[in-house]
């Protein structure tokens, strides 16, 4: 790798830290056939994903995170656009690189019922993935399943048992041993504990943040509960309809918020104090999320928004800088 590429993969953070990119999207999209037509997922996304941060990316249910999660794993082909790994040589993720890819990227879904082979051990769960990589000799891969339940919370004598005997909790923990089998660098956490209690969800969220610094690890964490991401994440990325419409460093977007829809997901997180509860003006939307097979010309929020003029209507904004950081709205002064 040549010197300027090295040097334009660098960024300072906002401690002054020089951070490098992993994962560089570039004008990705996603689109499925069906019979009414094209259903277009994920629109023409461009970001970076850092190596060590979190990357939140929220938005309401059916916007396309996790069709975009599935698309930067290589569960699902990009069909505009490409994905760049700078962790190897400045690898481009398509068909040919896949396996290697694989090596380096997980996922934990969100799922922990049905992600989980019913009919697999546990520690043939989570050694699978050693074996397709050719990792390690029978006995070291035993090794390393006690050593993987250890660290995310279970022990050695849960290895020769059977998904159906475990909690939900302690499923997501199996799937995450697996997801850490074959020493990954970059994991997408695909709403992990959007079906777990809520007494286990902060359990789970302390032990990702846990194993990120013991590991070093980087996460893609997608969710709709915007107080989670906010604990958990060093940037966030707001989608709607597949498009990201705000992308900002957490404290920055939760503190000077700028898109419209990422201002009314905000005002319909609930405050601990009733006082300021009450008192909390919130933002109703109205209106439906349009089709994403017939997707609006101009801007995708533009039906729903309460600003909205006959630009938002002819002219798609572009996702640029404006107040300190990238936003995709045209009534947004720079």
């Amino acid at each position: 790798m040549g010197k300027n590429t090295i040097e334009n993969n660098k960024i300072d953070n906002v401690n002054g830290r020089e951070k490098q990119k992993l994962v560089e999207v570039m004008d990705v999209s996603k689109n499925f056939k069906v019979s009414e037509g094209t259903l277009k997922a994920v629109s023409h996304v461009t970001l970076d994903i850092m190596k060590g941060e979190t990357l939140g990316l929220v938005g309401e249910s059916g916007c396309g995170k996790s069709t975009f999660g599935k698309v930067l794993m290589g569960i699902y082909p990009p069909s505009t656009g490409k994905i760049i790994y700078h962790g190897k040589n400045d690898m481009e993720i398509c068909k040919k690189t896949l396996f290697t890819y694989s090596k380096m990227a997980q996922i934990i879904f969100q799922d922990p019922y049905s992600s989980l082979d019913p009919r697999m051990t546990v520690s043939s769960i989570i050694e699978e993935g050693m074996i397709i990589h050719n990792m390690y000799d029978k006995k070291q891969r035993q090794e390393r399943v006690y050593e993987l339940l250890e660290l995310v919370g279970l022990n050695r004598e849960h290895a020769n048992r059977f998904p159906h005997e475990f909690s939900g909790g302690q499923r997501q923990r199996i799937g995450i041993a697996r997801a850490l089998s074959i020493e990954p660098e970059f994991i997408v956490c695909d709403e992990p504990i959007s079906a777990l209690d809520v007494s286990i969800q902060s359990q789970i969220i302390n032990l990702l943040h846990d194993l990120q610094s013991k590991l070093n690890l980087t996460y893609l964490f997608i969710a709709h509960d915007l107080n989670i991401v906010k604990y958990i994440s060093d940037r966030i990325a707001v989608m709607y309809l597949g498009n990201i419409v705000e992308l900002a460093s957490s404290e920055e977007l939760y503190n000077k918020t700028l898109h419209p829809y990422s201002q009314a997901l905000l005002s319909a997180v609930p405050i601990p104090d009733p006082n300021k509860e009450a008192q909390k003006k919130r933002q109703i939307l109205t209106g439906d999320v349009p089709s994403p097979i017939n997707a609006p010309k101009g801007c995708p929020f533009a039906g729903r928004c309460p600003y909205v003029t006959d630009i938002c209507r002819q002219e798609k904004p572009a996702l640029e800088i404006k107040q300190g950081h990238l936003v995709a709205c045209h009534h947004v002064t720079k």
